[in-house]
């Protein structure tokens, strides 16, 4: 295993692993089952508390009991609360649930109901609240529908994106060219570019207090974000971030103020996280192109750091979801100098995947993330210090 040595779970809660603070510790949030728990969540309250939101069911978008579900850590505790209800849609299933604290501390849930048990048909909900620091479940306040209206410029971004990337490599050669064709003429369809904008990572806050919230499209295969500039009250498209398989976007802002989004790679072989840039606060993208960094197919998420340092959490493979590493980088993602193991295994013993990260104001870092081996599945929450990243294995 990787830098830890796994307790045993007992009496329904996880175990703290054995250590001073400051060291590395992990927990299980809930015991292993059978159910299909994924697709987790994480954010820091400004009580200390770390709140926690996945989905649970007997499937994903074609099991109609699959519901929201969450739990906090309260400062200082040793093990996660019982699990509760976050956000439940009855006979559809609820997925990919995002928790974002804005600058005035409200909390937002963000997360997908499937209709007709497509991907491609999903709705994008949203709860906010400001009732959420006592135990349990928060009390929502306010919740809606997000409706995004693209409009015949996202046909034509669609359009001059792939005309704008380079010709396809073998892999794609009898099939690109056509399937490109197909995306450009559905994204002339309003009800196609209207539905199927599904959430996965955390929402980024620019000074200026625009909110960018991160989605993608399994029906296009390809990201959009939705924009916030009244605090997440309303929202609307910028322009797509056209690719060859570039989803499930997480985002970054260096100090120049240019925002940068890696993203799953869909697409060709090899398997590469893809990354696009917006240099206008979020409201058009540069083609999505392949890095240097291996990605099997899926989701990463990035954070920047109190210090300015960015820190990616990835399956560093090209095929299977049975490592899963984190790296940081000193200088905005040009390089990413030092990478660890969170959780590994061999190719067909156990899948450690679809992260999300925050940092509490100690400078700690905590990660959640779909934890499946033989023996059941759960979320699993890491802590480690900085400084951890930086030494060697």
């Amino acid at each position: 295993m990787a830098f830890v040595v796994w307790l045993m779970l007992m009496a329904g809660a996880g175990s703290l692993l054995a250590g001073t603070p400051g060291d590395t510790t992990a927990l299980f949030i809930f015991p292993l089952q059978d159910k299909h728990v994924h697709a987790s969540s994480i954010v820091v309250l400004p009580n200390g508390d770390l709140l926690a939101a996945w989905f649970e069911g007997s499937g994903e978008r074609s099991a109609n009991d699959v519901r929201i579900r969450g739990a906090r850590l309260r400062k200082g505790a040793g093990r996660w609360s019982p699990v509760f209800e976050m956000a439940d849609t009855p006979n559809t299933p609820d997925c990919n649930p995002v928790l974002f604290l804005d600058a005035r501390n409200r909390l937002h849930l963000f997360w997908i109901a499937v209709i007709a048990n497509r991907w491609e048909m999903s709705l994008l909900r949203h709860r906010v609240t400001q009732d959420y620091q006592q135990p349990g479940a928060p009390v929502w306040q306010w919740q809606d529908v997000i409706l995004l209206r693209p409009g015949d410029e996202f046909a034509d971004a669609v359009r001059r994106g792939f005309a704008a990337l380079p010709d396809p490599d073998l892999a794609w050669a009898e099939y690109a060219p056509p399937y490109e064709r197909m995306l450009i003429e559905a994204a002339k369809d309003p009800k196609k570019r209207e539905l199927g904008w599904m959430t996965r990572t955390h929402p980024l806050e620019l000074p200026g207090g625009r909110i960018l919230l991160p989605l993608y499209s399994d029906g296009f295969n390809f990201s959009l974000i939705a924009i916030s500039d009244d605090g997440g009250d309303t929202w609307r498209p910028g322009l797509p971030i056209v690719g060859r398989g570039n989803v499930q976007p997480t985002l970054l802002r260096r100090s120049d103020g240019a925002v940068i989004a890696y993203m799953r790679d869909n697409g060709d072989p090899p398997g590469r996280i893809m990354r696009s840039v917006s240099k206008d606060g979020g409201e058009s993208w540069s083609p999505a192109r392949d890095g240097t960094l291996p990605n099997p197919g899926s989701s990463v998420v990035a954070l920047t750091l109190a210090d300015g340092r960015w820190v990616l959490v990835y399956n560093d493979t090209e095929k299977g979801r049975h490592r899963l590493a984190i790296a940081l980088s000193d200088d905005e993602g040009r390089s990413w100098k030092w990478r660890r193991y969170l959780d590994r295994a061999g190719p067909d013993e156990a899948k450690f995947h679809y992260p999300a990260v925050v940092q509490t104001p100690d400078g700690r870092i905590h990660i959640t993330y779909t934890y499946q081996v033989r023996a059941g599945k759960t979320i699993k929450h890491v802590s480690l210090p900085v400084q951890w990243l930086l030494s060697h294995e």
